[in-house]
């Protein structure tokens, strides 16, 4: 079959790989039908995941066709189209049961914190991804669910990830109606957050992020106020404070993670030393523009295990921080009416459809913001 490649930073290609096969009664094979490139693939594209090895097919954002199933798979059938969430999650254990899809314990047993993520180096479990045009589905009993007759492939494939991860960094902003929600980034994922904070009763919506076509697409589709940090503003904290007299947000969502610009010394350890686990600017922005008692939302992505952040002003302000992966799972039932219902419209985030057979132009489009792209779809050669 057909597989994009990891072969080192900046290095991706489409290869034949073998084709996955059933190693457990509860696996499932799916023939891919939708795949993306989501911006967390690019933290790993770019080397700032630890254990990210050579060899590793990345993509945890699929849809496709259900092609065998293992002996105890009794919850799918050969035929079926269904959406997979990137959580690799057991159902069963400790976590799971919590409904922390994305912690579970057997699924990535070797760590302490994340559960297993297709595609997503070993450090989450050394699965295989679907920017492929077949992948093994671990757990098939619980992790895939079948797509409502009706819904568009595009919006099914934006399920696995980009919706429910702006969607529970919203929830996990906390936001009581009225409030005043800052949400940096306007990638995809910082996209659905603004989109979401309005479905929890938020008042007013700023984003701040530096590229020009994103802020125009967000403003547009949130919508909400968008602003580019470093041409409408000295500095991103005293904005925000003089856009909230001087209160500071009420909430604040970090939708950017390891990659973030806007501090020298954060990009010189984080990005390019490599002496802490990403730059965490977004995560200092945050703390510092959010009000006394107020509510910062992590979803952006950082690598194990160190970031320095200013934990002083966390105590001093009496700050909740919250963050984790997004269990999908758990959000699918609303969502899903959401988008039947026309309430969220996913697929109108997308700007590019991509050949796998083209994935390493795909990567760098994506990676160096070329073309005005939002968010990139592979298309695979058996379903196109």
């Amino acid at each position: 079959m057909l597989a994009m490649d990891y072969r080192g930073p900046k290095r991706v290609r489409a290869t034949q790989k073998p084709m996955p096969e059933i190693k457990h009664p509860e696996d499932a094979i799916v023939r891919v039908t939708r795949s993306c490139i989501c911006g967390s693939d690019l933290h790993l594209y770019n080397g700032n995941v630890p254990d990210t090895r050579v060899g590793t097919t990345f993509g945890h954002e699929f849809v496709g066709e259900v092609v065998e199933i293992g002996a105890e798979v009794t919850k799918l059938k050969v035929g079926d189209q269904v959406l997979v969430p990137f959580n690799i999650s057991c159902g069963r254990c400790h976590f799971c049961q919590q409904g922390l899809y994305g912690n579970c314990h057997e699924s990535n047993p070797m760590a302490t914190a994340v559960g297993g993520i297709y595609g997503y180096s070993h450090t989450a479990g050394g699965y295989h991804g679907g920017q492929a045009e077949y992948v093994r589905v671990p757990y098939a009993n619980l992790n895939p669910t079948v797509i409502p007759p009706g819904m568009d492939l595009d919006d099914a494939v934006l399920l696995t990830d980009v919706v429910p991860t702006g969607y529970q960094a919203a929830e996990m902003a906390g936001i009581q109606p009225g409030n005043t929600v800052v949400v940096f980034g306007a990638g995809p994922v910082g996209i659905m957050a603004a989109k979401s904070a309005w479905l929890f009763g938020a008042g007013r919506v700023i984003v701040l992020d530096k590229e020009d076509y994103r802020l125009e697409f967000v403003r547009n589709y949130a919508p909400c106020e968008a602003y580019n940090f470093e041409k409408d503003m000295e500095d991103p904290v005293l904005f925000i404070k003089k856009q909230t007299d001087w209160m500071g947000a009420d909430c604040v969502i970090d939708a950017v993670g390891a990659e973030a610009a806007g501090d020298v010394l954060q990009t010189i350890t984080g990005r390019k030393l490599l002496v802490q686990a990403g730059s965490a600017t977004a995560v200092h922005w945050a703390i510092n523009s959010v009000k006394k008692g107020g509510v910062v939302s992590i979803v952006g992505v950082y690598g194990p295990t160190d970031n320095l952040v200013p934990i002083g002003n966390v105590l001093n302000k009496g700050l909740t921080i919250r963050g984790n992966q997004t269990a999908v799972k758990r959000h699918l039932p609303r969502l899903i009416e959401h988008v039947m219902n026309g309430v969220i419209k996913p697929k109108e985030i997308i700007t590019h459809r991509i050949p796998l057979e083209d994935i390493a132009d795909g990567y760098r489009i994506f990676s160096d913001k070329l073309d005005n792209c939002i968010k990139p779809v592979l298309m695979m050669p058996t379903a196109r």
